[in-house]
């Protein structure tokens, strides 16, 4: 009888204890689409930061910040509502029953698992402190500080086995202070106190305070994707139609060339034939006005008004100072006025392959020397799209991605050594290349006039086909089997080896997960002679 007791008393017991390692979820309402959130007190910035997520006060300035991927909301109906849901989070935080007890100095290598944790003083957090989700779930972390919180310089946070920054909480009871070159995840509630971001700074998460100033200077603070946050998808791509087929198009000017340019898709004008383009380098048709390009001309108004009538999801409200390091996730994005594209723009599809970017520039876009468009987490230049309202100068060196639609507005200047992973087309301008690699991505199958073909024929050394192609292609030796040591090398545009493979069987199947969209080039070597060179082109 003693032992049943005992049993039952365990069994109730435990189910007492708090699930919070068996998911527990804090309901943080639409504070969680904040970044950074006071409820009564100024929001500031200083330096150059990167910020992906709502930024406000329900009392309180939000100043000196540049162009944020979110929206700017101070003193409006949406703070009033965050100030709401973040008091309703930090009394879910605040009542959450403590499991483990830690010491206040955090880190040095220090591992917690799923729970509550609570310091009953002030805490700092030195070196590297790890959360280990154990494989669960729906791991969860909460961490109540009983007093001021800081970090040391360099400070890092890491989540493993299934830990996620959107399952961990820090609860603090006083100023927030992060020294320079933090890397903090998990949402930071502070209750009546300032929260204080240093240089150089990663936040995966969110700073959010019940009272208090909020200041951050030079950081990279993102809210966290995960536990019901939305999967990001975009607009819808406007109806390209024919002029998918084409690389480099003009409706009403002149297409023009100098120096030894490379386009993959079609080459045309609708009012005059292209100039200074040499065929051989055109994998496709180079057309003086005829019927696809009075098609293209029609197609292109399509595409055009289909972006210019999307509404933007978010404004950026400084477009000379776009650019920067500045990281967009799929979304319409909108700029009132001449845009400078400024070093590196980062496009972000938080692992979402069909997600589609739109930039709206109501003005010309310009670009500095060496600016770079690059591609994370799945993003496809395939999916990118700039309507520009005016001129678009690309300047030398630089990479760019996606399709732009001028209207109405010279492509005047696509400059020495640019690489466009996508195409350069304008309702009604003149449009000029410089020495440039041009890759149309994803040319339907149905461009018969792209002349893109099989790289080599029957009578060839090598044949390589479907070209262009997705996921995989397949290379034959025709002629030259028994003759030696063949070798089949790849480059990019800008001439880095990609793939260098020795060829053993007559039939090969090179898969190309590892090839991004784009043109590449090839050499055939037997006995260490090229036989055979040609251009493919990937467009998975």
């Amino acid at each position: 009888m003693k032992t049943k007791i005992l049993i039952l008393a365990s069994a109730m017991a435990f189910l007492a204890f708090p699930k919070i390692n068996q998911g527990q979820v804090i309901t943080l309402g639409t504070c969680a689409n904040f970044v950074l959130f006071s409820t009564n007190g100024a929001v500031s910035n200083t330096g150059i930061s990167q910020y992906t997520g709502n930024i406000g006060s329900n009392n309180g300035s939000s100043t000196a910040f540049g162009n944020v991927n979110g929206g700017m909301h101070d003193m409006d109906g949406t703070s009033a509502q965050a100030m709401t849901d973040l008091n309703t989070a930090y009394g879910q935080l605040n009542g959450a029953t403590a499991t483990g007890f830690p010491a206040p100095l955090l880190g040095n290598g220090q591992t917690l698992t799923p729970g509550v944790y609570s310091i009953g003083s002030a805490a700092t957090l030195n070196l590297g402190l790890t959360l280990d989700g154990q494989n669960q779930a729906n791991p969860v972390f909460i961490i109540q500080i009983t007093g001021a919180f800081s970090t040391n310089a360099s400070a890092k946070v890491y989540l493993i086995n299934g830990a996620v920054a959107c399952n961990v909480y820090w609860k603090v009871e006083g100023l927030v202070k992060m020294a320079a070159g933090t890397t903090m995840r998990g949402t930071i509630v502070a209750n009546n106190a300032a929260i204080e971001m240093g240089t150089g700074d990663t936040l995966e998460g969110r700073a959010l305070t019940t009272k208090g100033a909020i200041t951050a200077s030079g950081v990279l603070a993102y809210t966290p994707i995960g536990c019901g946050s939305p999967v990001l998808t975009g607009p819808s791509a406007p109806p390209l139609g024919s002029t998918a087929c084409y690389g480099l198009f003009s409706s009403t000017g002149a297409v023009s060339n100098s120096g030894t340019s490379f386009v993959t898709g079609d080459v045309g004008s609708n009012s005059s034939a292209p100039t200074g383009f040499n065929p051989s380098d055109v994998t496709g048709t180079i057309h003086s006005p005829d019927g696809s390009t009075a098609q293209c001309a029609s197609d292109l108004l399509t595409a055009y008004q289909a972006l210019n009538n999307l509404s933007a999801d978010i404004t950026l409200l400084y477009p000379a100072q776009f650019g920067r390091n500045l990281v967009l996730t799929p979304h319409t994005y909108l700029m009132g006025g001449a845009a400078t594209l400024t070093d590196t723009l980062y496009l972000n599809a938080q692992g979402n392959p069909n997600g589609v970017f739109v930039i709206q520039i109501n003005g010309a876009l310009s670009t500095s020397v060496n600016c770079k468009v690059i591609l994370l987490n799945q993003a496809q230049s395939k999916n990118v799209y700039w309507k520009v309202e005016g001129a678009v100068n690309i300047n030398d060196n630089s990479i760019f991605r996606g399709t732009v639609i001028s209207n109405n507005g010279a492509l005047g200047a696509i400059n020495t050594g640019v690489l466009l992973d996508g195409r350069a087309l304008t309702t009604g301008g003149a449009l000029s290349t410089t020495a440039v690699h041009v890759v149309a991505t994803m040319i339907p199958g149905n461009c018969g006039s792209t002349g893109i073909q099989q790289a080599g024929t029957a009578n060839s050394e090598v044949s390589i086909y479907p070209n262009p192609f997705n996921a995989s292609f397949t290379l034959t030796l025709n002629n030259v089997m028994s003759a030696g040591k063949v070798v089949f090398e790849v480059y990019d545009v800008l001439g880095a080896k990609v793939m260098s493979e020795e060829i053993i069987n007559q039939t090969s199947v090179f898969a190309t997960d590892n090839l991004r969209p784009g043109m590449y080039f090839y050499s055939v070597f037997c006995n260490g002679k090229n036989i055979q060179s040609g251009k493919i082109v990937s467009q998975h």
